[in-house]
């Protein structure tokens, strides 16, 4: 066992652990900063996988830009505890049996993976996360989930200073 794989497993497990006080912490405030911690745990996966600079992304634009923006939205809408906070309801009765599809879900797609007993091929890893790869990738695969994703973003912050803007 290296030291890679040994980091490669600290930060997972490490990523697990704060995604689960994203869900689980009782202020927003604290759930905003298990994200922070999150992401970074996320960018040391990245730099382990030598994606270099997903992982710069990943702290400027997530741990820097996103949560800035959830931080203000937090502070505006001025959120205290939920008075159904421990009781059941067809929401979070919903959200749990989704939760549990999605697990099935990844097990499944994980079980029928075909097990690789090489690494990347030589060529592709000169040019693995750098961003001209990306770039390419992006303006070219990827462009509408791209555009759909930029659009989405955008309508959440949107949202989010008509509500809060209600409450001034």
């Amino acid at each position: 066992m290296n030291i890679e794989l040994i980091l490669f497993g600290a930060f997972a497990l490490l990523t697990l652990l704060s995604a689960g006080l994203v869900i689980f912490a009782r202020s927003p405030i604290n759930s905003a900063m298990a994200l922070v911690s999150t992401f970074f745990f996320l960018a040391g996966i990245y730099v382990l996988l030598w994606a270099h600079t997903v992982a710069v992304v990943q702290v400027l634009v997530y741990a820097g830009a996103i949560m800035v923006l959830f931080l203000f939205v937090i502070m505006l809408l001025n959120l205290g505890e939920s008075p159904t906070r421990g009781r059941p309801t067809l929401a979070r009765l919903a959200g749990g049996a989704a939760t549990v599809g999605l697990l099935a879900v990844l097990v499944i797609t994980l079980l029928k993976l075909p097990q690789t007993t090489g690494g990347v091929p030589v060529e592709a890893q000169a040019t693995f996360g750098t961003m001209a790869s990306l770039g390419q990738v992006i303006f070219t695969q990827w462009l509408f989930p791209f555009e759909a994703v930029s659009l989405l973003l955008l309508v959440a912050m949107v949202g989010a200073v008509v509500v809060a803007k209600s409450r001034i």
